[in-house]
């Protein structure tokens, strides 16, 4: 075989294509190669990072939580969910692609309560998988991030918390702020 040196490659027509090798072919690219496709139109290099989805609870749908038990976050305003896989009637995302998953979720609670700890899980199937706790400050938030494996036809995922302080305390939803939200998407693998 040979070595084809060129600083040029053009089709025979105008705008017409170039086909590199054929099925099952596979090319090379040695280490210290730059490869600059930054004026490039490029398709089908990569990958997307859907399905995914981001929900919130918004003002004026604040959530009671009681003290010392993980409850469920309901948020039923999605700002965007590509593949219509989370379900703001039960506040669950159950994606319908395999794969690795970028998970997050937050809850903050309402000022002027005195908290001293604030937990936020991540659950899958109803398990806790992710959890983050944070000691008090003046924020009276957590949050959490995890990646899951997710099936894509039945594991789904939810947000909880949990806080310590005596009685049941609101999460904090004021001013369209999304202080309570929660999203996922897809990571390419």
């Amino acid at each position: 075989m040979g070595t084809i040196k060129a600083t040029n490659i053009e089709p025979i027509a105008n705008n017409g294509t170039v086909t590199l090798g054929s099925s099952g072919d596979t090319f090379t690219v040695p280490s210290g190669v730059t490869v600059n496709m930054s004026s490039a139109t490029q398709t089908g290099v990569g990958g997307v990072m859907t399905p995914m989805f981001y929900a919130n609870q918004q003002s004026g749908t604040a959530q009671s939580i009681s003290a010392n038990t993980f409850t469920k976050l309901n948020m039923g305003t999605e700002d965007f969910d590509t593949a219509s896989n989370y379900d703001t009637s039960n506040s669950r995302f159950t994606p319908q692609t395999s794969g690795k998953y970028w998970v997050f979720g937050s809850v903050m609670f309402a000022t002027g309560t005195d908290i001293s700890q604030i937990e936020c899980g991540i659950y899958k199937n109803g398990s806790l998988i992710a959890l983050n706790i944070s000691p008090n400050d003046s924020y009276n938030n957590s949050y959490v991030t995890t990646i899951l494996s997710l099936n894509g036809s039945s594991d789904y995922i939810e947000l909880y918390a949990k806080h310590n302080a005596s009685g049941s305390q609101t999460t904090a939803t004021y001013n369209d702020g999304r202080y309570v939200k929660f999203g996922a998407y897809k990571i390419i693998e």
